[in-house]
């Protein structure tokens, strides 16, 4: 298998990773460090990754979400990292198609992929070079990501229609209820999805009908 096929474990550092490889991940995924987004220009972030890249006994996929993180790795960043031997890629979360795009042709030559990284926009990503998709949706509505993702690789006329059909399941548990949504609507299809660690707080009764709909609306037995 090519490693985004494989297991993937999230960090934010070096510590850990050793830990998680031991435990059968294939590949670290690491978000961008961001409390003090102040300081961090290209030379930290080039300092950052490539300690955590040196020392890792598993590749580093980079990790963009500025949603979370309030700012993007620089795109002259990510193409010095792409160089790297054991940074084999980018989960890029910001939807921006241009930006990836412009990565895959700029890492054309190397041993780098980029996967989207949300099911909301796979259509206009791997239009543009992406490989693949880390999404939370896939979570609770794995065999439909699968299809889209057959689909496009298939340039089949289905393709369309079945990214319209996840846009707004994949909305309701990322940027409208969230991980709280998320676990909710995995506990509703049998798979054991617990509460949300704290501050995030469970999702409350009167949202949790309004989830219910939309997930059902899209095809989802919950």
């Amino acid at each position: 298998k090519q490693w985004y096929q494989r297991r993937v474990a999230i960090t934010a550092g070096i510590e850990g990773i050793d830990r998680l490889s031991c435990c059968g991940a294939d590949v670290a995924l690491v978000y961008n460090p961001c409390f003090y987004r102040g300081s961090m220009k290209h030379e930290a972030y080039m300092s950052h990754y490539l300690a955590i890249a040196d020392a890792s006994p598993i590749p580093i996929l980079l990790y963009n979400v500025p949603a979370n993180t309030a700012m993007d790795i620089p795109l002259n960043t990510i193409l010095e990292l792409a160089e790297h031997e054991n940074i084999v890629g980018l989960k890029e979360s910001s939807g921006n198609a241009v930006r990836i795009g412009e990565v895959v042709h700029r890492t054309a030559h190397l041993e780098f992929n980029v996967l989207a990284g949300s099911a909301g926009f796979m259509l206009s990503t791997y239009s543009v070079g992406a490989v693949g998709v880390i999404a939370a949706l896939a979570n609770v509505m794995g065999d439909e990501v699968c299809e889209l993702h057959n689909a496009i690789k298939a340039n089949s006329a289905t393709a369309l229609d079945l990214q319209y059909r996840l846009i707004a399941p994949n909305t309701a548990v990322t940027a409208t209820y969230g991980i709280a949504g998320l676990k909710f609507v995995a506990d509703k299809v049998g798979l054991d999805g617990t509460l949300p660690r704290r501050p995030i707080q469970p999702l409350p009764e009167t949202d949790q009908h309004k989830l219910l709909q939309i997930m059902r609306k899209a095809g989802l037995s919950c």
